[in-house]
């Protein structure tokens, strides 16, 4: 039966990866990944030769046709990204969308996510939180800020460290410098590392030892006092 397996993969720990996700992978007619070099060692490495088609933000518009067409001939599909779950801020949602619109099973696996782990051991408020991804790079971003700066909710960004410490400014430019913030980087790998504090605190610390890896920020919500 045709179904679209939409596959957590780690996102540093190969540990993390679940038997379920293998057994997917293992069985599907066709892995889509992001990054076919990069999904390529984490698939030798589990003993998988499915084969495998590159599928990324910049050619998803044109394959989401042939590769519906493939579902509805009774295929099945699964889809990873480089790391954590597909489509949060990856590719993954047009595909998805594609499937429901067609009446094509759509099945995501649990598995990891970097934002959760981030947001559980900052020590902010998680139990209402509300996940930004990356903010603009340019255009809106101001806008962006200006409306976040009202959210009371427990704030989630991800963030590449060579912007860090300028979004950590912005952070005391819109918010204030003792607005909480904790940022997680490495999550699950060697040199995994949460720094918490004020605004101010934690830019003075990035500023001494600028930041490598892949990173989430979690940003304390607005006081309602």
């Amino acid at each position: 039966m045709s179904k679209l397996y939409l596959v957590p993969t780690p996102i540093g720990n190969l540990e993390d990866m679940t038997f379920r996700a293998i057994k997917v992978l293992k069985e599907v007619d066709l892995i889509l990944a992001e990054d076919t070099r990069n999904s390529g060692k984490l698939l030798k490495h589990f003993e998988i030769g499915t084969h495998m088609q590159s599928h990324h933000m910049h050619n998803e518009h044109k394959t989401v046709e042939n590769l519906i067409a493939r579902l509805k001939s009774g295929e099945t599909i699964a889809l990873i990204s480089d790391a954590g779950t597909p489509a949060i801020s990856d590719p993954g949602f047009l595909l998805t969308r594609a499937c429901v619109e067609n009446n094509i099973a759509v099945e995501c696996l649990p598995g990891a996510t970097a934002f959760v782990p981030a947001l559980v051991n900052s020590g902010l408020p998680n139990d209402k939180f509300v996940f930004e991804g990356f903010l603009p790079d340019k255009k809106g971003r101001q806008t962006r800020y200006l409306a976040l700066a009202e959210e009371t909710r427990t704030m989630i960004l991800y963030v590449s460290p060579h912007k860090l410490v300028k979004t950590l400014a912005e952070f005391i430019q819109y918010f204030g410098e003792d607005r909480s913030v904790s940022v997680s980087r490495e999550l699950s790998k060697l040199h995994e590392e949460t720094v918490r504090g004020t605004a101010s605190e934690v830019l003075k610390h990035f500023e001494a030892k600028p930041p490598k890896g892949e990173i989430v920020v979690i940003v304390g919500g607005k006081s309602s006092k």
